[in-house]
């Protein structure tokens, strides 16, 4: 009878066994299937991670170097432009300048601009002429002495106080002035001196 009681119970602790056995080898298989899923998804999200990474990246690139470009072609630009300005200013103030500053220069303009305006003119001369303070007292004598008949019909002379140089000169209603200063001339030049400076500076060299 206890031989019995043995047996049964060496069966139910082999089974037993032999069960528990089969639980953890299912339990094993369970985690590692688990943890390869989980490695395997971890390792896909570490590649799209990786390829979002590189795809900013090369978006990033692209964005600074299109930036660079454009300030650097926005920066040429401006130099060229601030280059062709000096030049054009130095090559058209100075001859400018020195022109306003000749009073015998000045005296020719004005006194063809009245000559022509008389000749259009009936007995009234319906013409002003606006001059610098410290020039007013020559110019006045030189008109009289060379446009008489100008100077007889009302040729109106006054002051502006804010004329350094040259003159402005129109029809005595204001309706109009046209302005005759070294500043006038010079930025009517420089207009031409500009597209023609920068041509030969640039051009040449773009093109080689």
């Amino acid at each position: 009878m206890t031989d019995r009681i043995e047996e049964i119970t060496q069966k139910i602790y082999n089974e037993g066994i032999t069960k528990a056995k089969n639980d953890a080898e299912q339990l094993l298989a369970q985690a590692k299937e688990k943890a390869d899923s989980i490695i395997q998804a971890a390792k896909l999200k570490h590649e799209e991670i990786i390829h979002d990474a590189q795809q900013k990246a090369e978006e990033e690139k692209k964005r600074f170097e299109a930036e660079l470009q454009l300030t650097a072609r926005q920066f040429i630009s401006q130099l060229k432009q601030q280059i062709t300005t000096l030049i054009s200013t130095a090559q058209v103030d100075t001859a400018v300048n020195d022109a306003f500053n000749d009073n015998e220069f000045i005296k020719r303009i004005i006194l063809l601009l009245v000559e022509k305006w008389d000749s259009t003119a009936g007995e009234n001369m319906d013409l002003q002429l606006l001059l610098p303070s410290e020039d007013r007292k020559e110019l006045t004598a030189f008109l009289q002495a060379k446009a008489t008949e100008a100077m007889n019909k009302g040729l109106e002379i006054s002051v502006d106080s804010k004329l350094k140089s040259g003159f402005r000169i129109g029809p005595k209603d204001g309706s109009y002035l046209i302005s005759f200063t070294a500043q006038d001339f010079a930025n009517y030049f420089k207009q031409y001196f500009k597209d023609g400076t920068k041509k030969l500076l640039f051009d040449a060299i773009e093109t080689e």
